[in-house]
């Protein structure tokens, strides 16, 4: 396996945001397991259920509750898991323009889910942090 940077300068100039398509919510189930796995985005346990990330159209679907409807924005940059200061510098450049932002962090990118209101803001936030 490729390991990803560590060095906060070269992560923030290849960034290369990428909008996904769609709306995406937070759910949370006691069993997740009525779900199909091709279809949930991230999973995480919780003491109190299991929250899954899943699109918006299929959570409306099975009628599951969700407060926060979701853009999901993929950092390009492979970023290695103990690279230092990278989320506090795109997290803290979005509360900047008042963008709250949720933070998932796969093996290879970074996720970052903000209100669909400030998806466009977002990207043009994280592009800006870039150059």
């Amino acid at each position: 396996m490729m390991k990803g940077e560590t060095n906060l300068r070269e992560l923030l100039k290849n960034l290369n945001p990428q909008l996904h398509k769609g709306e995406f919510v937070f759910v949370t189930l006691v069993n997740p397991n009525s779900i199909n796995r091709d279809e949930i985005i991230g999973e995480f346990k919780e003491i109190e259920g299991t929250t899954l990330i899943i699109t918006k159209q299929k959570a409306d679907s099975l009628k599951l509750n969700y407060n926060y409807v979701a853009a999901w924005i993929t950092l390009q940059v492979h970023s290695a898991l103990e690279a230092v200061g990278l989320t506090a510098a795109f997290s803290t450049a979005l509360a900047e323009h008042n963008i709250s932002c949720n933070v998932v962090a796969g093996y290879y990118h970074d996720h970052i889910f903000v209100d669909v209101k400030d998806a466009e803001k977002a990207m043009k936030v994280l592009e800006e942090l870039s150059r």
